[in-house]
């Protein structure tokens, strides 16, 4: 099971049909980041299902806000591109898609 991180709407599935929007964590307040986070731990605490392991494939500004529930409520919070700059986490995600 797998979810989109989504600035606007928190976790969308991937199936989920939603209209275009500019609205990214970069540019919200730290309260508005922090309002975020609480939005979609509430949705993790709702839609995940118990599991041992979580796999964060998410920028910093998105990670942030989520890790202490992460950590908390998993064993195992996996975080593949973590210190890679966003150019590099695309040609890491680029790469990953041919193989």
């Amino acid at each position: 099971m797998w979810f989109i991180l989504s600035a606007e709407h928190g976790l969308v599935a991937p199936d989920a049909v939603i209209a275009p929007y500019e609205r990214t964590l970069n540019r919200m307040t730290r309260g508005e980041q922090k309002d975020w986070g609480a939005k979609v731990v509430t949705q993790m605490t709702e839609l995940l299902p118990k599991a041992d392991e979580v796999l964060l494939f998410a920028g910093e500004r998105y990670r942030e806000p989520l890790l202490p529930y992460l950590d908390a409520h998993f064993q195992t919070v996996t975080i593949p591109m973590i210190g890679l700059t966003s150019g590099r986490q695309l040609q890491w995600l680029k790469h990953v898609k041919t193989i």
